[in-house]
């Protein structure tokens, strides 16, 4: 009696053990949405059109734009005219999809929002990539020009989307410009300057840049960016040494350095409602989470990836996290959707 009554416990304890282990992730996969006709090849950047409930996503390497319908999720159209697909914005008013491609002449084209018919293309420098759109002011901000230009500067060209007219290009230095992030409660656009370690910071008012933010006592090669405008605290990824680093919005002062992210991302995402930080990439999707005493980001977990599967997009409204693995060997591409925990 008196062994039975010991195993009994042995096995309570290792239980308990096991219970204690099993911590839950604050995400979960719901689903995954397959993407046929793809081969191998990088994705770059997602879109969500909240009116048509839609998800754009740039098949950089096929030359294509998927269009994803979030209300079956499955695939509905893939646009072929683009080249080099990098990243997006839809003036659902307007119904047109912009898209930033640099696959053959460098230009945005203009594609009508339900037929896809092309309609027209802006004409852009060298190296045309990352891009963020105003969809408050119906302005759509485009990098371009730089080291692919043979010039130590870029542009930030500006598009109305309304009219598909081009009415400013905005001088920044640095040879390359990778992600940005817009204030909505201000004037205020951040860029991330790659080759010079810093963030350019541009007043879409006057339209010039007002200041500019070393990270270089941090790191360099400076990537993904997230912005928590509330707290007003900017995240700057420098994939050299491989750390999110973490500056006041306002001052442009260093907060933090210390988010160790080894690997391969690129895409970086902030959760106001939970008030987390994603960071999509390989070998794993990583989740940091603001912690309520002081300026402190703690890991929350981190989540096995598959093979390519650095970009990303959270849609709030249903707390859908969306993430693209490409195609390789045997195994189509796909994305996969996880759902937050809270």
């Amino acid at each position: 009696m008196k062994k039975s009554i010991t195993i009994l416990f042995i096995l309570v304890g290792l239980f308990a053990v096991d219970a204690k282990s099993q911590v839950p992730q604050p995400l979960t996969l719901a689903q995954t949405i397959p993407l046929p006709g793809l081969k191998d090849g990088d994705f770059d950047h997602f879109f969500f059109d909240a009116k048509g409930q839609r998800l754009f996503l740039a098949a950089e390497e096929n030359s294509a734009v998927v269009v994803i319908s979030l209300r079956t999720n499955k695939v509905v159209q893939t646009i072929r005219g683009p080249k080099a697909p990098h990243s997006f914005a839809f003036d659902a008013d307007a119904n047109k999809l912009y898209v930033v491609d640099d696959g053959g002449p460098n230009q945005v084209e203009i594609y009508d929002g339900t037929t896809f018919k092309l309609l027209g293309a802006i004409p852009m420098k060298a190296h045309a990539d990352a891009s963020i759109y105003d969809a408050a002011n119906k302005l759509f901000y485009v990098g371009n020009g730089g080291k692919d230009d043979h010039e130590d500067f870029c542009f930030i060209s500006v598009i109305d989307t309304t009219s598909g007219k081009k009415l400013a290009d905005i001088k920044i230095d640095g040879d390359r410009v990778e992600a940005m992030a817009i204030e909505k409660t201000g004037p205020r656009l951040f860029v991330n300057l790659y080759s010079k370690s810093a963030v350019g910071v541009i007043d879409r008012n006057k339209r010039e840049v007002v200041a500019t933010w070393s990270i270089a006592q941090e790191g360099r090669n400076n990537g993904p960016m997230a912005f928590d405008e509330a707290d007003h605290r900017l995240f700057v990824m420098a994939r050299d040494p491989g750390k999110v680093v973490v500056l006041d919005s306002d001052s442009g002062k260093i907060i933090t350095g210390n988010l160790s992210v080894v690997g391969s991302y690129d895409d970086a995402i902030f959760d106001p409602a939970f008030r987390r930080l994603y960071l999509i990439g390989v070998p794993f999707l990583k989740i940091f989470q603001k912690n309520e005493e002081g300026d402190r980001y703690d890991t929350l977990g981190q989540i096995p990836t598959a093979f390519h599967a650095e970009t990303g997009i959270l849609v709030p409204k249903t707390n859908l996290l969306y993430v693209v693995i490409s195609h390789h060997g045997n195994s189509d591409a796909m994305v996969q959707v996880y759902r937050v925990v809270p």
